[in-house]
């Protein structure tokens, strides 16, 4: 009886031990992202998958740093960049299955397909746009607040509007016109302006807030957004100094008109 009595408190201690360790590396990899590492953030939430693939921040995290990491890839490793949005999707899916009432995994599932999809054709992007607007749209019942799925539900409906006509029937045929008809420029207008409030100092809102405002011809609104990136301090976020690079280039461009 005192044998397992023993053995039952080393099991006890053993599993808080590899939470500790778990919450550990999520929280070395947090601080690594807002250094802008992500490898290093990665190796971080890996660490934690290893010791607990179940652990729903660690799945969710994973995925976060994986889009980065495939964003600062170039054209020319494009094998690579896929194989990093499509592992993203994965672990996102994990973390939705592990608990579905989490906003950041269907945030994270949106964000991951919606970076498969842009390196897809017309055709396959709009075979994959419910989805994405599903995941997001539920990120937000589930929290009316996240400013990132906001955020993509922003960027969906000007990439909707962004088809060229024949791929915006296609569209209208394969999602049903109730749903495309949900697209508009206004309502991306209305979601970055939400995330744009809620979370006023992340650069990437601001930036693709801007080139929305410029698709509806509003290039006075266009320039206020990148105005206010080049005030803003850099962020969590690794891609933020390229975002910077890009918002200056595109406020130059818009004030040559």
């Amino acid at each position: 009886m005192r044998a397992l009595t023993v053995a039952a408190t080393a099991l006890l201690v053993s599993t808080a031990a590899a939470a500790q360790d778990v919450a550990t590396h999520i929280a070395a990899g947090d601080a690594a992202r807002c250094q802008r590492n992500a490898a290093q953030a990665l190796t971080h939430f890996r660490e934690a998958l290893a010791l607990d693939s179940l652990s729903y921040d660690a799945n969710w995290k994973a995925a976060q740093v994986l889009v980065d990491e495939g964003l600062a890839l170039p054209d020319a490793q494009k094998a690579r960049r896929d194989s990093l949005y499509h592992e993203a999707r994965v672990l996102a899916e994990r973390a939705v299955r592990i608990d579905p009432n989490g906003p950041d995994g269907h945030y994270m599932v949106a964000v991951a397909i919606g970076r498969e999809a842009l390196t897809m054709s017309a055709r396959a992007r709009v075979r994959l746009a419910r989805v994405i607007r599903d995941e997001a749209l539920r990120a937000t019942e589930l929290n009316s607040q996240h400013d990132g799925a906001l955020h993509v539900l922003g960027r969906w409906n000007a990439e909707i509007q962004r088809l060229p006509g024949i791929t915006k029937f296609f569209a209208k045929t394969f999602l049903g016109a109730s749903i495309f008809n949900e697209a508009t420029w206004e309502n991306s207008e209305n979601y970055f302006g939400q995330a744009v409030a809620i979370k006023p100092d992340n650069i990437y809102h601001h930036l693709d807030f801007a080139e929305t405002l410029i698709d509806m011809d509003k290039p006075a609104e266009a320039r206020t957004q990148l105005e206010r990136v080049a005030e803003l301090p850099l962020g969590c976020d690794p891609m933020d100094p390229t975002y910077k690079q890009q918002a200056a280039a595109l406020l130059t461009r818009i004030s040559r008109r």
